[in-house]
């Protein structure tokens, strides 16, 4: 079975997500004979390369949030990511162009080093003081070769603009015509869709029934699952 992942480096519900999908992978009874595969889906595709800024800043200017609702909004991402036993860094953090991310994404699939590069680029992200958008493509080459990847290449990959971006642009189609808004967005063997980062439980449920049904796309957890979209990342709710 495949499980294929719609998500952003940049999105934080899809770094949460991914957790709670792998618990329930962990468990499934049949997880050896699942394949994950990450597709590309940019939330923030018009934003320059190079163009960084704080997120607190992105926040408030593209949102219309104030600096106090955007400083909670990370407060509670943290939480929910300590949670799921991740690190988080609320304060800090930089927010930019990712294609050249999903580029190298697409490279590392070929490797068969992608969901290493994936969870390297999250904890960069997320919980790292060093950004992945300022310090250029040296950067990168060096999370890549720290998943497991040939660094020349990767650089080479990174001095190509045309490298993998196809690919990118097909996975971001395939989104929009599966009918992905937002991420993260889990599809199951064609047959059942997950949007948004569910619980483990949710998740366990999919696999399962996925498992035992190949038919139309169906979507599996209702409206709870947090997401980002074009119009922000939702929030967790106070505790």
């Amino acid at each position: 079975m495949r499980v294929e992942i719609w998500s952003d480096i940049a999105c934080p519900w899809c770094y949460v997500g991914k957790a709670r999908f792998e618990k329930a992978l962990a468990a499934f009874p049949h997880r050896d004979q699942v394949e994950v595969v990450h597709r590309s889906f940019e939330l923030d595709p018009d934003r320059a390369k190079g163009d960084a800024q704080p997120v607190i800043t992105m926040l408030t200017r593209k949102y219309g949030m104030s600096e106090a609702q955007a400083e909670a909004g990370e407060d509670n991402l943290g939480a929910q990511a300590a949670a799921e036993g991740l690190p988080y860094r609320t304060r800090g953090r930089d927010h930019g162009n990712t294609f050249d991310l999903h580029r190298l994404l697409h490279f590392a699939r070929e490797q068969g080093r992608q969901d290493e590069l994936v969870d390297v680029l999250y904890r960069a992200n997320f919980a790292e003081e060093r950004s992945v958008f300022t310090e250029g493509d040296e950067r990168l080459v060096e999370l890549a070769a720290e998943a497991g990847l040939d660094a020349g290449r990767a650089r080479a990959v990174l001095a190509d603009p045309d490298a993998y971006a196809e690919d990118v642009r097909a996975d971001e189609r395939e989104a929009a015509r599966l009918g992905a808004t937002g991420v993260p967005f889990f599809v199951l063997d064609r047959t059942y869709g997950v949007s948004g980062a569910q619980s483990a439980e949710v998740f366990t449920r999919a696999l399962a029934q996925a498992w035992g049904e190949r038919s139309v796309l169906e979507p599996v957890g209702g409206e709870g699952g947090q997401a980002c979209g074009p119009d922000g990342c939702a929030l967790p709710p106070h505790r």
